[in-house]
């Protein structure tokens, strides 16, 4: 039998006021033949200020196709994990969340420029195909992935970002393409909307040279 609905029984909100909170349901599942399951408890993040991230390859032309990486902190891999990763710094394509009433070209835009110093028009950055639900499981968030090709001769350099001081001691590093790809292979990046980002760069590169 197939699930065709939900018989909530309690939904309650936990760290009102904070970036996140979680949200606590309670509830039985109503399938096909009108009968319910037990009732059990489901958690899930949300965050108030925006639900979505944006994932934005920024890259540029020369001998070879260069992408920006940005190498900053993230603090859940730090204390979150029985192991602590090699490095504090953690290699990722510029992102960031989308506010509510955003245009989501618009804020691949403004990251650009907060996490990069890189000014981009909006109307230059283009979807780099559907988005996705990284974890349906914890969280109903979905990324946006968008690229945009900046000029060769374009500098870059860290800016503060939002202001949080989480932002501060970040490292920016251009590399080629293929060295990307083959560092997330080996497991030197190992973040996976940076990983689906470049590939689907790759992939619109290819379509666009015909090859």
């Amino acid at each position: 039998m197939e699930v065709k609905g939900f018989e909530v029984t309690g939904d309650q909100r936990v760290g009102e006021g904070g970036h996140l909170r979680l949200r606590r349901m309670r509830m039985r599942l109503v399938l096909s033949d009108g009968s319910r399951t037990g009732e059990a408890s489901w958690d899930y993040v949300e965050r108030p200020m925006g639900l979505d991230a944006v994932v934005v390859a920024l890259f540029r032309r020369g001998d070879r196709v260069e992408v920006l990486l940005r190498h900053g902190v993230r603090i859940p891999l730090q204390f979150g994990r029985p192991e602590r990763p090699r490095t504090v710094l953690f290699p990722e394509l510029v992102a960031g969340i989308v506010e509510t009433g955003d245009d989501v070209m618009a804020r691949a835009a403004a990251e650009a420029m907060e996490e990069a110093g890189l000014r981009v028009d909006a109307a230059a950055v283009q979807p780099l195909g559907p988005p996705l639900f990284p974890t349906p499981g914890m969280c109903a968030e979905i990324f946006h992935f968008v690229c945009c090709e900046v000029d060769a001769q374009a500098e870059t350099h860290p800016v503060a970002g939002d202001g949080s001081p989480f932002e501060q001691g970040a490292r920016l590093e251009w590399a080629s393409l293929e060295a990307a790809l083959s560092r997330c292979a080996s497991g030197d990046i190992r973040d996976m909307k940076t990983e689906i980002g470049l590939r689907r760069l790759a992939e619109r590169l290819r379509g666009s040279s015909g090859a």
